[in-house]
């Protein structure tokens, strides 16, 4: 019937965020995003509210789509990685890695020991530096300042490391094709050790300001709870996954690299609530400053190449193979096919902010508006790491 609205039509309202005026007797529909401060990044979420509670969440991504997975099979297996290393703009050590293994795999090449463990070294430093900016900004993120100014204290005296062995703050590029880029400066593994020694020496400082805080406690504690069950179906990992009760972390669990040779405590907690989450990250940092030195420890003990010479056109040969390492926001995947040619015919990636993303859908309906930021931050994703 034309021109007829429906029922469902008039108890509808679609408004966005902002928007004044109040409509008794419907469901509000509620745009958070895409450019929302509250969002982390570009994310929008689509509410639908009944007063103060979220009846139904979907979230909406593709905003940020750069097309990386289209730009690979035009970029040869150097330039690929410049590619790689920014969709999770806080890993971008660790999301080279995956890149290079996928491509050293499919090459059949073995790469020198020193490399290795230096690799592994700065993909746990890596690692901190990641969870050091998720525990800044998520109590700044409900309210609380002061714990931002602590973590990136710590965030600095790592930074200060990574930047002299790479050159680089934030986009490393630091791992080639058969190791790294280069060998690290002299002294340098001494100075990271001091480095790791002062994060370690201070890192109950944010500890004791945040993970017993009363008001973070109320804020955090049973909001937001994503079972075991949930996470596992949506295929969640890393944190997000492991404080819900998943205990699976690849490094102890499918190991690359040498962490086959070193002991992995893998940190997990059952409530799989906000704080749960917020706690395993806390408790991840000093597992992964352990793990850094103790790869450390190797490299000094190591000498020789930290790369192997390659051919000045680098073709993998025709096949397929896939490579999974254990990032700092949880299971990245590369599925790299090649036909021979000096770029992938195809590359695409596995990310973990992309499966995790997806529980929002489970997680909000049924929570309060308050809580929903608190739910959002708890996640701990990058967009980048969803709109590749």
């Amino acid at each position: 019937m034309t021109g007829m609205t429906t029922d469902a039509e008039l108890r509808e309202l679609t408004v966005g965020t902002g928007a004044g005026g109040e409509q008794l007797g419907t469901d509000m529909v509620l745009n958070i995003g895409p450019q929302h401060p509250s969002t982390h990044g570009v994310l929008r979420l689509r509410l639908v509210l009944d007063g103060e509670r979220v009846v139904s969440a979907e979230p909406i991504v593709g905003y940020m789509h750069r097309g990386a997975e289209k730009l690979f099979e035009v970029r040869d297996y150097r330039q690929i990685i410049v590619l790689a290393n920014r969709h999770d703009w806080l890993s971008a050590f660790a999301n080279e890695l995956g890149v290079v293994l996928a491509v050293e795999r499919l090459m059949g090449m073995e790469v020198p020991e020193r490399a290795t463990w230096l690799r592994m070294a700065l993909a746990e430093l890596n690692r901190v530096l990641n969870h050091l900016m998720f525990l800044g900004s998520y109590p700044l993120e409900i309210g609380a300042i002061t714990p931002m100014f602590y973590a990136f204290r710590e965030r600095e005296t790592l930074q200060a490391v990574l930047e002299e062995v790479s050159g680089g703050r934030i986009h490393y590029m630091f791992n080639r094709v058969g190791g790294l880029k280069e060998e690290v400066p002299a002294g340098w593994t001494g100075r990271a050790r001091t480095a790791i020694g002062e994060v370690r020496r201070r890192m109950p400082d944010l500890d004791r300001l945040i993970r017993r805080n009363e008001i973070f406690l109320a804020r955090t504690v049973g909001v937001g709870v994503l079972s075991a069950a949930q996470a596992a179906a949506f295929g969640a990992s890393g944190p997000v996954a492991r404080a819900s009760g998943l205990d699976l972390d690849l490094r102890r669990d499918e190991p690359y690299l040498a962490y086959d040779q070193l002991e992995v405590p893998v940190v997990t907690r059952t409530a799989g609530d906000c704080h749960s989450r917020f706690e395993v990250l806390l408790d991840q940092v000093y597992v992964s400053l352990d793990l850094a030195e103790q790869c450390l420890d190797q490299v000094d003990r190591l000498t020789g190449p930290v790369n192997t010479r390659l051919p000045k056109v680098l073709k993998a040969p025709e096949g397929h193979t896939y490579a999974w390492t254990e990032n700092p926001l949880g299971i990245n995947g590369y599925y790299l096919v090649s036909r021979g040619e000096k770029t992938p015919w195809r590359l695409k990636l596995r990310t973990a902010s992309y499966a995790n993303v997806q529980a929002l859908a489970t997680l909000l309906p049924g929570c309060l508006v308050p809580d929903l930021i608190a739910i959002l931050g708890s996640m701990f994703f990058v967009v980048g790491d969803i709109d590749k």
